[in-house]
């Protein structure tokens, strides 16, 4: 059966979400057509807000609704201490264990020769830029622990270790191939404070 236009549309927008395929695609636009008008509206503005309002931090590359995000713009956090990760959500895992108060560093993705992602398609130089700069003194190396996660620990610590600051990884209390934004907070506080260094 064709579909009309429009719904074909949507599905096709859904199906590019992650963790979206044709089948929930197709339900969700469905859900959407049953739903009435307002609830459409709703969400259609909260997209288009969410593009209009939120970036990413220009120190930290976290999300965030302004120049810097309410991580890096807090007085409170400790200075000395900066986490690097792979990408938002896993700051936000990490944040839940309400065990680490440093600051952090984005880098939306890790190194992949396979796929040609280097240190400069991430964001290693501003890193290496701000360390240079600042006042931290360990760099915690919160990459996921897989294969491209492990090697961009390894990179990331020969890279900092001209600069004489101590890098540490968090305790493999994750397990291997999984990802930080699936860690139940636990865990991710254990392997948080179980850190060692690299």
């Amino acid at each position: 059966m064709e579909l009309p236009e429009p719904l074909e549309r949507l599905i096709a927008e859904l199906s590019r979400l992650p963790g979206v395929g044709p089948k929930t695609a197709q339900r969700l636009a469905f859900h959407v057509l049953r739903g009435d008008r307002v609830r459409a509206d709703a969400l259609a503005a909260a997209l288009v807000d969410l593009k209009d309002r939120i970036g990413y931090c220009s120190r930290c590359f976290n999300i965030a609704e302004g120049d810097l995000c309410a991580i890096c713009s807090s007085g409170r956090r400790d200075e000395a201490l900066l986490c690097v990760v792979e990408a938002p959500l896993d700051v936000l895992a990490i944040e839940r264990t309400a065990e680490y108060r440093g600051l952090y560093h984005v880098l939306h993705g890790v190194l992949s020769p396979i796929d040609n992602v280097g240190p400069e398609d991430i964001h290693v130089p501003e890193l290496l830029e701000r360390l240079a700069e600042s006042t931290v003194e360990e760099v915690i190396v919160a990459t996921n622990p897989d294969i491209e996660g492990e090697a961009t620990a390894v990179y990331l610590q020969r890279a900092i270790a001209p600069l004489g600051l101590r890098v540490t990884r968090p305790a493999h209390g994750l397990p291997f191939g999984g990802d930080l934004e699936y860690a139940d907070e636990m865990t991710l506080a254990r392997a948080m404070s179980g850190r060692r260094p690299l």
